[in-house]
C-alpha cells in the first residue's frame, strides 16, 4: 500500500487553493482563471470542507472577516458584477453554500440533477414525487411564467410573504441545488438595499440542457470527482459523499474508475486513519 506524501500535498494545495508562495487573486481577470482552472470552487470557505474558495485565493488561509471593510471582501463585487455576464455558473449548489462553477464543468453537474430538458414540466414531476416542496413550486412557477425577480418581489409574487422565512429560504436553496433557478444580478431593494435577482437556469443558460444531454450519470460523477481530487490532491471517501451528496455507493462506483484510469491510487496517511484515495503524483 503507497503512502501519502505530506510534503508533496502541502505543495500541492498551496498551488490549487492559490495560497503563499503564489501571489493572492488580485482581479477579476484571475479569478475567472482560478475558476476555470480548478472547475469548481467555493465562494466562501466551508468549515469542515476540503475546497478551494475564492476567499482564501484572495485574503489568504483565515477566517471569513465579520468586518465589512475587510480587503478580502473585494470578492463580494467580484460576484455581484459577474451575475449577469454568464462568466461561470454562481449558485448555491453543493451542500447549499455558495459554488462558483466553470461553464465546461456546469453541463457535467447539470447532467446529475432533475431537470431532463423539459422546464415546463419537470418540476411537475418532482412536486409530484415529493421531491420539490410547495414554496419552491410557488417560487419556481412564479419565475416560470412570470420572468426574473428580485428576492422580495419574488416573495410576495409566489403568495409566500407570511411564510417562515427560513421556509422560502429553503426553497430558494432547494431550488438552486437542482439546479432550476440561480441568481443573475442585484436589485436595490429591501432595507438593505441589497437583493439578489432570480431566474430560471434552462432560460438564462438555454445551452446547458443540451450540453448535459449525451452526459451520462457514472461519467458526470467521474469527471466532477476527478476535478475534485486535482484541487484537493488526496481525501477519503467520506469526504467526497459529504461534499457532493451522492451517497457511499456511488462515490464509492465513481472512485473505482478513477483508480482503474490511473488517476487515483488507494493509501494509507501517515498521522490518519482509514483507507485515502491520492493523486499518484502525490504518494511514495
Amino acid at each position: 500500500m503507497q503512502v501519502i506524501d505530506l510534503k508533496r500535498l502541502k505543495t500541492h494545495r498551496a498551488r490549487t487553493f492559490h495560497l503563499p508562495p503564489a501571489k493572492r487573486l488580485s482581479s477579476p481577470a484571475q479569478a475567472l482563471s482560478f475558476v476555470n482552472q480548478r472547475g469548481f470552487i467555493y465562494f466562501w470557505t466551508i468549515k469542515g470542507i476540503d475546497l478551494p474558495s475564492m476567499w482564501t485565493a484572495v485574503a489568504g488561509d483565515r477566517p471569513v472577516a465579520d468586518a465589512h471593510d475587510d480587503p478580502g471582501h473585494i470578492t463580494w463585487g467580484w460576484k455581484d458584477d459577474a451575475l449577469d455576464k454568464r462568466k461561470w455558473y454562481y449558485a448555491k449548489i453543493l451542500r447549499g453554500k455558495a459554488t462558483m462553477i466553470s461553464l465546461d464543468a456546469a453541463p457535467y453537474f447539470y447532467a446529475l440533477s432533475e431537470n431532463y430538458g423539459s422546464p415546463e414540466e419537470d418540476y411537475l414531476l418532482a412536486y409530484e414525487e415529493g421531491r420539490l416542496t410547495q414554496a419552491a413550486k410557488q417560487i419556481y412557477e412564479t419565475l416560470l411564467y412570470g420572468g426574473a425577480l428580485n428576492t422580495l418581489d419574488l416573495r410576495r409574487a409566489a403568495k409566500l410573504t407570511n411564510a417562515k422565512e427560513s421556509e422560502f429560504n429553503k426553497a430558494l436553496e432547494q431550488l438552486q441545488m437542482d439546479f432550476k433557478i440561480l441568481p443573475i444580478g442585484v436589485a436595490d431593494a429591501g432595507a438593505w438595499h441589497y437583493s439578489h435577482i432570480y431566474e430560471i437556469t434552462a432560460r438564462y443558460y438555454p445551452d446547458l440542457s443540451e450540453k448535459a444531454r449525451g452526459i451520462g450519470e457514472t461519467e458526470a460523477r467521474v469527471k466532477l470527482l476527478g476535478l475534485y481530487f486535482e484541487s484537493v490532491g488526496a481525501a477519503q471517501a467520506r469526504d467526497a459523499v459529504k461534499l457532493f451528496g451522492w451517497g457511499a455507493d456511488l462515490t464509492v462506483r465513481a472512485l473505482t474508475r478513477l483508480i482503474e484510469n490511473g488517476k487515483l491510487v488507494e493509501a494509507l496517511h501517515p498521522s490518519q486513519k482509514g483507507e485515502w484515495f491520492v493523486l499518484p503524483k502525490l504518494s511514495k
